[in-house]
């Protein structure tokens, strides 16, 4: 049960109120951006909540049961408060969001209502909507490992145990020609095979997404890259980038690119759905023995 401080619980009950709702955003890299449905500026807490959004946020719901809390927030894209390319560029992926429940009139009478992360994100022209997951969204993410043929864990991990710094398994390249937004040429891919950095990390040093990283969905030893999704800002001719060898997390790919097979963290040999259904057939050799 929430405790709600004493002042703002009598201005809930002097029957006229003055609220307004609060949130404030905390992305991954510690920049925290702050907004409101009030029609003014609202500072608390060291964060200043500004009105220029338009946000609206959905009616929020909580449960006592173990069910993912979710909720949304809509608004107006602004260059003051956040852009579509930020957006784009996945920089509020995961964020944390604290929404509070606010006397505008005095802001030391406020509640929080909800903790929890940024979920999906979504643009509708120059308007975005965000969906809110309550803390309790966590309980539907998997948890130790899966039964399963492929590899659960990242190359390059602790689990793993593949070091990417090596040469082998890294590079340096610069955009040489651009073909659209998520796919283009590139310098440095001519000592590798086809699809070597395939399922890997691109990480931009140079250039308006510096900084940034994306996946590289394929890549040929002439210098043809696509990446699964569109950078998040443009991409030119001469920007620059380091990239890091791909797993698919199949037992062949770790035991022949990697050498790494002791540490396989899949069930390669598992049987499949079809042996799992399997009966014995009138005719067959049933003498009890092993199945081949």
């Amino acid at each position: 049960m929430r405790a709600i401080d004493s002042g703002l619980q009598a201005h809930l009950d002097s029957g006229a109120t003055t609220l307004a709702t609060c949130w404030r955003v905390t992305r991954r890299d510690g920049f925290v951006l702050g907004f409101t449905d009030h029609d003014r500026s609202l500072v608390f807490d060291g964060t200043a909540f500004l009105p220029d959004t338009g946000a609206v946020g959905s009616a929020l719901s909580s449960s006592a049961d173990l069910a993912a809390d979710n909720a949304e927030i809509e608004g107006a894209l602004s260059a003051s408060a956040l852009s579509g390319e930020d957006l784009a560029a996945g920089k509020y992926d995961g964020a944390e969001i604290e929404v509070f429940r606010v006397n505008w009139a005095d802001t030391d009478q406020r509640l929080l209502l909800k903790k929890g992360v940024i979920g999906e994100v979504t643009r509708e022209g120059e308007a975005f909507r965000a969906e809110l997951r309550g803390l309790s969204h966590k309980l539907d993410q998997p948890t130790g490992r899966v039964y399963q043929r492929l590899c659960d864990v990242n190359v390059g991990s602790i689990k793993c145990g593949v070091d990417l710094d090596q040469a082998a398994f890294t590079m340096s390249g610069a955009v040489t020609a651009l073909r659209d937004a998520q796919s283009f040429t590139a310098s440095g891919f001519s000592s590798f095979d086809d699809a070597w950095f395939a399922h890997g990390l691109l990480t931009w040093v140079t250039g308006a997404n510096a900084g940034l990283f994306a996946h590289i969905k394929s890549q040929t030893a002439t210098g043809a890259v696509s990446l699964w999704l569109p950078a998040g800002a443009d991409i030119d001719i001469g920007d620059t980038f380091t990239a890091t060898a791909g797993c698919d997390k199949r037992f062949d790919t770790c035991r022949a690119k990697f050498s790494n097979a002791s540490n396989f963290r899949g069930f390669p040999f598992m049987p499949g759905n079809d042996f799992a259904v399997s009966y014995p057939l009138k005719g067959e050799k049933n003498t009890g023995g092993k199945l081949k």
